[in-house]
């Protein structure tokens, strides 16, 4: 009879945790030690988009990062002075990183467009970097 109980809370106790073990997990986001890095370089033109007046390194600009399939950015970062940026601290995973532009098309409504690069970690530890940025002001 005693048997019988300690078997009983055994499968009980296995019923529990085994659920656990699967929802673990763990998806695209921070807790890693992997980084995304990259480079944003900004081209200023006239009103029209017909003349490149000059180009320079986006110091301050924003860079969002999305973790795996979220809709909404997930953390956000400012370029450094030479338009650096870095996230940190990343697990292995699908990400997108964008930096908004002025259209040069001239077609959106806002004159706004987001740029938007994907790029995957696939290692522990390790440092990806994405082609850089060129946003137009």
């Amino acid at each position: 009879m005693i048997s019988s109980k300690i078997k009983l809370t055994q499968l009980l106790f296995l019923v529990a945790i085994i659920p656990g073990f699967f929802s673990c997990k763990k998806t695209a986001g921070e807790g890693g030690n992997s980084s995304i890095r990259g480079s944003i370089l900004i081209e200023d033109w006239n009103a029209a988009f017909t003349v490149k007046q000059r180009e320079y390194p986006a110091a301050d600009a924003d860079v969002y990062i999305i973790y795996g399939d979220n809709v909404s950015y997930d953390d956000r970062t400012r370029a450094n002075y030479n338009g650096e940026f870095e996230f940190r601290y990343l697990r292995k995973g699908k990400y997108k990183i964008y930096v908004y532009s002025k259209d040069k098309t001239l077609q959106s409504v806002s004159g706004d467009v987001a740029i938007v690069k994907d790029v995957e970690i696939t290692d522990k530890k390790q440092t990806v970097t994405t082609d850089q940025f060129t946003v137009y002001d």
